[in-house]
């Protein structure tokens, strides 16, 4: 079977990880960005993201990948994703500038006969605004989750795609490239099925804010929200995978972006939404737990305490530092002493703090550790080391990094998310 030759246009970390994607499904692919030298690092073999398994598959699929800022190349090619991040300012409002540019470079460059595809995510309405006559347009839902990027890539669930004509057949090129996945596809209006990405990110916000403001109450009350999430996860209208894991409120800016997107067509068409803003108020609050938290165990008392950050980045297994609860807590520590490691950040992107070059040097000396993002290596920490090494006690890992035990053993003032402070048994 002759398989189709796929673009991507806009090599940023959605473009890259579905380029890789496609070439490993055996596509010959062309990945075409504007940033002259981005391209050229990458046809060296350079990865210039930080994503679990995507350098491998570079590597891997050398022979199948081209990557290139000439954008004649598109010509080759029967499918073309338009694929850019689309990046957020701090209210969640989505900067279309970049997918605005490529995508016309993407109706220039492509054959006529060439499907086109919208991939980034973009707000209702987008897709039909920017669809020519005699042209294939269609909207893919994006399934990029960053740290995962490459494993959703392989491997989605299904494929959600907005079409003009949801009841004719997909093109046979674009039909043959979903096929090589083997999973479910989903052809809707274009309205819809830009609308049905931000319907699953909305379903998922309310999951993290259940779980947050329970585990709250969970922390006051001496309950332990690790015993009641299995107990969810076994109800068949919840289900094994939901979002039931208390975190630092919402971060990295899709979610963000899709609650904003709602409130704005909401104000717009007169329709409520006033629970996106009871979400978003549960978020800042949640948030700013690090900071309440060391207030009452430290900074009350002792407001110029050396206080060392384990992690920048808002989740682990990325470089994405978009709406990082650290930032925040950062911002918040004008009189502390603050030193901090991160795996993946470099010290250039927090210049007012001092950096440390590996995690034991960060808390040396520290009164207060706080470990902020969950990478695996900070799972090795023995809490006796954090005894010795720290001049304080007090520990803050809300995403439950260490085992608690052992660190209450050990002589930690220990507090982690959704689980009472209180000494166990």
């Amino acid at each position: 079977m002759t398989l189709p030759v796929i673009g991507y246009v806009g090599l940023t970390h959605l473009g890259l990880n579905s380029a890789a994607a496609g070439a490993e499904r055996g596509c010959h692919v062309v990945g075409f960005d504007p940033n002259d030298a981005l391209a050229r690092r990458l046809a060296e073999g350079e990865t210039p993201l930080t994503e679990p398994q995507l350098p491998e598959l570079l590597a891997k699929n050398l022979e199948r990948l081209e990557f290139t800022s000439d954008p004649s190349a598109l010509k080759k090619c029967d499918i073309v994703y338009v694929a850019p991040d689309v990046a957020t300012d701090d209210s969640g409002n989505s900067d279309l500038g970049a997918i605005n540019t490529l995508l016309k470079v993407a109706f220039e460059n492509a054959g006529t006969d060439a499907t086109i595809v919208i991939l980034s995510q973009v707000p209702p309405g987008f897709t039909h605004q920017h669809h020519r006559k005699n042209r294939l347009l269609f909207y893919q839902v994006e399934t990029l989750v960053f740290g995962r990027a490459i494993e959703r890539a392989l491997n989605p669930e299904r494929f959600i795609i907005g079409a003009r004509e949801p009841n004719a057949p997909l093109p046979c090129a674009y039909q043959k490239y979903l096929d090589l996945f083997s999973c479910p596809l989903l052809v809707m209006r274009y309205e819809s099925a830009e609308l049905a990405k931000i319907s699953i990110n909305c379903c998922l916000v309310a999951s993290i804010n259940v779980a947050n403001m329970l585990a709250e109450l969970c922390e006051n009350i001496g309950a332990d929200w690790s015993e009641i999430a299995p107990a969810l996860k076994l109800d068949q209208r919840i289900g094994p995978h939901a979002y039931l894991s208390p975190g630092l409120g919402i971060a990295g800016g899709n979610l963000e972006r899709d609650l904003n997107t709602v409130q704005r067509f909401a104000n717009d068409l007169g329709t409520d939404a006033g629970v996106v803003s009871a979400w978003l108020a549960n978020s800042k609050w949640r948030k700013d737990w690090p900071y309440r938290t060391l207030c009452s165990k430290i900074l009350g008392s002792n407001p110029k305490a050396k206080i060392a950050l384990l992690g920048i980045t808002y989740k682990e297994d990325t470089n994405s530092v978009k709406n990082s609860p650290s930032l925040e807590l950062i911002s918040r520590l004008s009189e502390a002493m603050v030193t901090a490691f991160d795996p993946a950040v470099p010290h250039s992107v927090v210049p007012q703090i001092d950096w440390a070059d590996d995690m034991y040097e960060a808390i040396q000396g520290a009164d207060a550790v706080a470990i902020m993002t969950p990478w695996s290596m900070f799972r090795n920490l023995d809490p006796r080391t954090l005894v010795e090494k720290m001049n304080g006690t007090v520990v803050l890992d809300p995403y439950g990094v260490l085992d608690r035990k052992a660190a209450i053993d050990a002589g930690l003032d220990y507090t982690t998310l959704g689980v009472s402070s209180r000494t166990p048994d």
